[in-house]
């Protein structure tokens, strides 16, 4: 996979992967301790180059290295995690 240099944009919550002058983002926000990982979009013309897997997983290093846990409500993320089971001790069960 290639290696993509993910920024975070904190004014608007999201991770954003800018590629050929469009953007990928996962769009987060910050909430107990946790964040809330809401929606994940990648432009139709960037689809299927692991941009969408480069912006969960720089959003996973955040929260290590933040020592915060993760909620998610994005299916994208829940699809990606299905693979990288690894990543499931940061991610707290849903609210019932």
């Amino acid at each position: 996979m290639q290696a993509y240099n993910v920024i975070n944009n904190e004014q608007r919550q999201q991770f954003q992967l800018p590629v050929e002058g469009e953007i990928g983002f996962l769009e987060y926000r910050l909430h107990d301790g946790a964040i809330v990982l809401m929606h994940t979009e990648v432009p139709e013309k960037l689809g299927g180059r692991g941009i969408g897997s480069a912006l969960v997983a720089a959003a996973f290093d955040y929260a290590r290295n933040h020592q915060l846990k993760v909620k998610v409500y994005c299916p994208f993320v829940k699809k990606y995690l299905n693979h990288h089971p690894e990543l499931n001790d940061l991610v707290l069960p849903p609210s019932s």
